[in-house]
């Protein structure tokens, strides 16, 4: 079964998907989508047509663990996930992986230009590998 992590913002939303075994990260892109009502159909049809079976959602949390106005957005965008689905969402605390993946990219010499069209879809894999390996 894949499992497909989701990073979502206003206006990009980055996502990842796992191998078939569920064990690594396959694929990530990222969707340009500013309707929250439209961004969870496009995820729900992009799910069904990759044989997803679990969805991850990032909840940005602030550091010191509690939620602020961002969570209650994703918190809503997990509701329309799941009835437009059908699927399990598990919502998954993605403290610090955007500043991760900005790290990253600019480890491997991309420029900051680059990273805005990049990092959401980074970000999705690293919420995915976060939740793949707390399965093992």
């Amino acid at each position: 079964m894949r499992i497909m992590a989701i990073d979502y913002g206003d206006a990009r939303i980055g996502l990842a998907v796992s191998d078939l075994t569920g064990i690594l990260c396959g694929e990530a892109w990222t969707m340009e989508e500013w309707n929250m009502e439209r961004a969870s159909k496009r995820i729900a049809e992009e799910a069904a047509r990759r044989d997803v079976g679990t969805l991850v959602l990032g909840l940005p949390k602030n550091m010191d663990g509690t939620e602020g106005p961002r969570a209650e957005k994703s918190r809503a965008f997990a509701e329309l996930l799941r009835a437009d689905s059908g699927l399990e969402v598990v919502l998954w605390d993605e403290r610090r992986s955007s500043i991760e993946a900005h790290a990253i990219l600019h480890a491997a010499g991309k420029k900051e230009k680059v990273h805005r069209r990049t990092v959401d879809a980074v970000a999705a894999s690293l919420i995915l590998e976060g939740y793949l390996g707390s399965r093992r």
